[in-house]
């Protein structure tokens, strides 16, 4: 009796303790971290530039300091030019589209919706020529507030485009602590990871450096399993798009494919439209291709996600589809990838020991 008393204190203690954490690392992740993100950043890019800087400074036998300080200056330059240089022809696509959504409307949908109330109307008029003008009515009215709609949601676009800039300076502010945190880190690397791991037990650091080994390991695998989803996807886009007859079809593929990584927009965010758009200007069969290459592409990725990326991270398919549904809600982007990561650690951790967790 004592046993079964005792057995059931500890699985209350146990799960109230992994709910505070799970409480922690959620309130961290939603809110606190978005103060220190910018340091967290430095410190994994001047992680990621350790070992070049020490190769180069023993080879060119320069102090580790000045290499480090070489090295971070072409990383965010290199990744300065090239964010420019996308940031700004996406802009600039982004607000031409916006803008011409009245004209799409005036010039596309609404000679289509008029030819096909023409159909209706001589339909109707053969059953009952009494209704002909109450459908005239009902279609005006629907044609000028379908009209309207379309103005608000083009104004409330570039509306959201504005509201984007204004929130330019704090994003520019983190980016400018970002780099000059990540100079100083980066040349006082070895002095900072010494003092914070003095701060920890040596059964501490033990687990800490598990970790570390495992999360590099894993994000390389999550990254290589992304990078196979997506030439999967560039493969089936390039096929369907070239049967449809879609000039440039391999390079549009490569675009798709890349923005297939997004988590919210994904491929549906460039076919969609593009499909609504090819059928109001009539091309139907064009119309109908990119829908039906559409709905392979997802239904594959759908089948296949949850079982490379699972797989890759030794956990069940079921597991990590549902591991990335839940983090996407609760989280968002970071979520999507963290959930399925931090699962397969703790699993990890547990078949190796180091944490009894699973049995």
């Amino acid at each position: 009796m004592e046993s079964h008393y005792s057995n059931k204190k500890r699985f209350i203690v146990n799960t109230i303790y992994f709910f505070l954490i799970a409480l922690i690392a959620y309130v961290f992740l939603n809110y606190a971290i978005n103060l220190i993100s910018p340091f967290i950043f430095a410190f994994l890019i001047a992680y990621m530039l350790k070992k070049p800087t020490k190769s180069l400074a023993v080879m060119l036998k320069i102090p580790p300091k000045m290499v480090s300080i070489v090295l971070v200056l072409l990383f965010y330059s290199t990744i300065g030019l090239l964010f420019s240089l996308i940031g700004v022809k996406l802009i600039s696509v982004v607000t031409a589209l916006i803008s011409g959504l009245p004209l799409i409307y005036e010039t596309q949908l609404e000679p289509f919706l008029l030819n096909t109330f023409d159909v209706v109307e001589q339909a109707v008029y053969r059953l009952d020529p009494a209704l002909v003008e109450v459908l005239n009515e009902g279609f005006n009215q629907f044609v000028n507030s379908l009209g309207e709609d379309v103005k608000n949601v083009s104004l409330s676009l570039v509306g959201s485009l504005s509201s984007l800039a204004s929130s330019l300076p704090e994003f520019l502010i983190k980016i400018v602590l970002m780099i000059i945190s990540t100079f100083f880190i980066a040349m006082d690397y070895d002095t900072l990871a010494q003092f914070i791991s003095r701060q920890f037990t040596k059964r501490s650091n033990e687990i800490i450096q598990k970790i570390k080994q495992y999360i590099s390991h894993t994000l390389f695998v999550v990254v290589r399993s992304y990078i196979l989803i997506m030439g999967i996807t560039f493969i089936e886009l390039s096929v369907g798009l070239s049967i449809i007859g879609i000039p440039n079809a391999v390079l549009i593929a490569f675009m798709i494919a890349i923005f297939d990584i997004l988590p919210v927009l994904g491929t549906g965010g460039i076919m969609i439209p593009w499909t609504i758009i090819t059928f109001f200007q009539g091309n139907y069969q064009v119309s109908l291709g990119i829908l039906v290459v559409y709905i392979v592409v997802t239904i594959v990725r759908n089948i296949l996600e949850p079982k490379i990326v699972g797989g890759q991270l030794g956990l069940h398919p079921v597991v990590a589809l549902m591991s990335m549904f839940i983090g996407a809600n609760l989280i968002g982007v970071i979520g999507l990838f963290g959930f399925p990561i931090t699962l397969s650690l703790l699993k990890h951790l547990s078949d190796t020991g180091t944490i009894k967790l699973l049995k």
